[in-house]
């Protein structure tokens, strides 16, 4: 199995063989993002962005039963230089941006309130599955700033435009209901029910061929940007690169031997 350092506000932990659980872990101050979290969350992403060895999906979620993550920690931002500030924010730039780019899959398995930073951290995740008592919202309106980790791109390009900017330019809070209902998240559950279904979500997408599921990946986030015919032309080539792998063999091998494949990523 995969392991990772200690990190001083986050929590790692490999559940099963192939699926790694994080949890943002400062439930006194509803899983705020300080300066330390986005070090601690910077190095785990670049750590399994060169080198993942057996990770192959991973659950990220927050302490506690009521919050996900509250967004930045405005405590520690009080009195904080123009400089400081600027400098804080380009590490969490960073920090996003190298979410966004894993080559595995994340879930957000929201546990509890996902406002400002922490909802553009869920939806920086390739899908997300909510408590039915969690609450959304983009409140840096009400602070005198607006979204810069993504919320003003990834909201509008996830539940349309014009919602999008309601949202944003009101800073007003939704239900989960309401996120359902705009297409943000996959599934309302159970508070207790949140983290275990992503797991079990985790665990089918592990065991599908790790190769292909990254570059469905690669291909849905990328295609994305691009005009139709050169999105499909991406995509052939993100098929092609498949062709070759032992796992693809593997897979028409067990069909045929009606048996379940055993896909190693090569």
């Amino acid at each position: 199995m995969s392991t990772f350092p200690t990190y001083e506000t986050i929590a790692t932990e490999m559940v099963s063989t192939h699926v790694l659980k994080v949890t943002l872990n400062r439930p006194q101050v509803g899983n705020a993002i300080n300066t330390q979290t986005g070090h601690d969350l910077l190095d785990l992403w670049n750590r399994l962005t060169a080198d993942a060895g057996e990770v192959r999906c991973i659950v990220l979620t927050g302490a506690g039963e009521k919050i996900f993550c509250a967004g930045g920690d405005l405590k520690e931002r009080n009195g904080m230089t123009k400089r400081q500030w600027t400098l804080q924010h380009e590490l969490f730039e960073r920090m996003y941006w190298t979410l966004v780019d894993l080559p595995v899959p994340v879930i957000a398995a929201v546990n509890g309130h996902a406002y400002a930073g922490g909802l553009e951290m869920a939806l920086s995740c390739d899908f997300i599955y909510a408590s039915n008592a969690a609450r959304f919202a983009l409140t840096e309106v009400t602070l005198g700033i607006m979204p810069g980790a993504g919320g003003t791109q990834n909201l509008p390009r996830a539940i349309g435009e014009r919602r999008a900017k309601e949202i944003l330019m009101t800073g007003k809070p939704f239900s989960a209901q309401q996120a359902s209902e705009y297409g943000l998240i996959n599934a309302i559950l159970e508070p207790t029910e949140v983290l275990a279904e992503a797991l079990e979500t985790a665990e089918v997408i592990a065991a599908n061929a790790p190769l292909s599921v990254r570059q469905i990946k690669k291909s849905v986030r990328y295609g994305g940007q691009m005009e139709l015919r050169t999105a499909f032309r991406f995509e052939i080539e993100a098929y092609n690169h498949l062709i070759d792998t032992e796992d693809r063999m593997e897979g028409v091998a067990a069909f045929n031997e009606k048996r379940k494949a055993n896909f190693k990523g090569c």
